[in-house]
């Protein structure tokens, strides 16, 4: 197990129930990826009802842009209770001088949409985001459809608007139906329910209260190789008292992996 470099993160974990986090100022600036109509931005809202949210189309330049100080914080997909975790969200957390000052988790609810009209007999294609069709995977098997993949679920709703498409459906919520005049064709679209996504909210310092309760810490660090390298790290927690909720390896891309026995690299 190695990892690029060392970091240490914090966060407060909040409830799914727990999503009003508008405890600063009003206006406070959220930049996320998405835009207007995504789940993300629905929970960008109900995180912060009286925040400016500022759509980007990667989650790099949302987390540019808090970096920058052109946003207040920044919110960064982590880990849905489906797929698990979002591993390029671990990458970009070490390649950015933010901290981790607040979690959300919230219960999501994909629905499948058309045009109003269209049945679901009619459906031979779907569009929406991979991370999406991945939650909806044994349910689209069902369908029998072919899959697009699209930026976000609004891009597919926009494509089947504009273009009056007859036999297409996208994965997204009601908010996405009512901005493009489409109508539901089944709620609870995911393949398991409750579909909880975990949320991290970044910024630049970590003005955390004390008297908010418990706090999570989150600690990258790197090990070399060798037998026993990593219980000699996971023991000191032991030893502590200390509870692990979650372990993550991510690659060293600076040393690729080796064969066994030999000194040959490769890609990785």
């Amino acid at each position: 197990m190695e990892w690029a470099s060392n970091h240490l993160l914090l966060c407060r974990s909040l409830l799914s129930t727990d999503l009003s986090l508008d405890t600063e100022s009003s206006n406070v600036l959220v930049a996320y990826q998405g835009s207007p109509g995504t789940v993300i931005e629905a929970m960008v809202l109900k995180a912060f009802p009286s925040c400016i949210a500022l759509p980007h189309k990667r989650s790099e330049g949302a987390l540019e842009a808090a970096e920058s100080s052109l946003a207040d914080k920044a919110v960064l997909t982590i880990e849905n209770s489906s797929i698990g975790s979002f591993h390029q969200s671990y990458d970009m957390l070490l390649s950015h001088s933010l901290q981790i000052v607040q979690e959300v988790q919230m219960d999501e609810e994909l629905c499948l949409l058309a045009l109003p009209g269209v049945q679901k007999d009619d459906l031979q294609t779907i569009f929406r985001h991979p991370q999406d069709l991945a939650q909806c995977e044994y349910s689209l098997c069902n369908l029998g459809v072919s899959k697009k993949n699209v930026d976000h679920g609004y891009a597919g709703a926009e494509i089947i608007s504009k273009q009056d498409l007859r036999d297409a459906g996208v994965i997204g919520n009601g908010q996405v139906a009512e901005l493009y005049g489409l109508n539901i064709l089944e709620c609870n679209f995911q393949d398991a329910s409750p579909n909880v996504t975990r949320y991290l909210v970044l910024a630049r310092i970590a003005n955390i209260p004390k008297e908010q309760g418990q706090y999570k810490t989150s600690i990258v660090f790197g090990l070399e190789e060798g037998p026993g390298t990593l219980y000699k790290a996971l023991v000191a927690f032991w030893k502590r008292g200390l509870n692990l909720t979650k372990i993550e390896s991510r690659p060293n891309r600076g040393k690729p992996m080796r064969i066994l026995g030999t000194e040959k690299s490769i890609d990785g």
